[in-house]
């Protein structure tokens, strides 16, 4: 089953619920659940919710074997922390997503440390759904440790360090 959520941003991600519509139109068969949030595109091909609970979102989650997620840190966390590897699809602001690319250069970093598969190129995703066993093994999500909390306190130090040099660019750009 793929679990795919977008989070609760008010600006719609029609870009990805339409894309997995058109993967779904081109062979993929596969269960698929999905919490739209705002987005305006309503898909005609999979189960939808606009939003879930926490608890929902976790048991998704849990029973998913692929999730999909935009680039927000809290949709990231949850599958990182049960030791799976989100696909994550960030909004971008140039299609009216966001308000910047925070997202993109969030997931680009996590992408570099190997937690995650990002998407920069939505056309790219069937592929990565298709092979995603191929790509989640080359990423280093700790499998035998139960000390999952040593990695979730270097998380949250990277964010830390992560906003702080987000405002001074945003200070810089002003």
């Amino acid at each position: 089953m793929i679990f795919i959520t977008v989070g609760t941003h008010e600006q719609p991600f029609d870009r990805l619920i339409r894309e997995v519509d058109k993967i779904i139109e081109n062979g993929l068969d596969t269960e698929i659940f999905a919490q739209i949030g705002y987005s305006e595109y309503i898909p005609k091909r999979y189960k939808f919710k606009k939003f879930i609970s926490f608890e929902e979102m976790k048991k998704f989650v849990e029973q998913a074997d692929i999730i999909v997620t935009h680039g927000g840190p809290g949709s990231i966390f949850m599958p990182l922390y049960m030791r799976k590897v989100p696909i994550v699809v960030p909004r971008r602001k140039e299609f009216g997503e966001h308000i910047d690319n925070h997202q993109l250069y969030f997931a680009k970093s996590l992408n570099k440390q190997k937690k995650i598969i990002i998407i920069e190129d939505i056309s790219n995703l069937s592929e990565v759904l298709q092979n995603y066993h191929n790509y989640k093994e080359e990423c280093l999500i700790e499998k035998n440790t139960n000390n999952i909390n040593n990695y979730v306190k270097h998380l949250e130090c990277f964010m830390k360090s992560y906003i702080s040099n987000l405002k001074i660019r945003m200070m810089q750009n002003v």
